[in-house]
């Protein structure tokens, strides 16, 4: 059997609790025709680059998936007829990853850095004291002055 990452979107409109039914409906196309998926993982709700379908947003869903040819055919055919699915895409891979995928790790990456928005707790600098401006001369004076 080969191995494949299979990732695919689904509807804004939906729950989670949808995704999670959509991963497990999918899982058992799998299954029933011979394949087996290692990995789940749901990288949540996220902003697409473009509109698919009028949606801005989506679930993003991958799988690691070790099937035949003919289950993953069957699952994509499936798949582009359910209506909550947006798009959908699957690559051959040599071997799977163990762990987190790239996204995840990105995702963890983006939990443990600090925000920079609290800018208020920085001492104010000593050369940024504001200046007076000077006086400006009035209008009648310089008239005075050319005549």
């Amino acid at each position: 059997m080969a191995l494949y990452e299979h990732t695919f979107l689904a509807r804004q409109d939906i729950s989670t609790q949808q995704a999670e039914a959509l991963v497990e409906h999918f899982s058992k196309v799998l299954t029933e025709n011979g394949g087996k998926i290692s990995k789940v993982e749901n990288w949540g709700l996220r902003n697409s680059a473009y509109r698919i379908a009028k949606n801005r947003k989506a679930h993003y869903l991958h799988l690691n998936v070790d099937a035949p040819a003919a289950a993953l055919a069957e699952m994509e055919r499936q798949m582009r007829i359910h209506e909550d699915i947006l798009r959908y895409m699957t690559i051959r891979v040599e071997e799977l990853e163990d762990g987190p995928s790239a996204m995840m790790k990105k995702s963890d990456r983006d939990d443990r850095r600090p925000r920079h928005n609290d800018r208020d707790s920085r001492p104010p600098r000593g050369d940024r004291t504001p200046a007076a401006a000077p006086a400006a001369p009035a209008a009648s004076e310089t008239k005075a002055e050319s005549e």
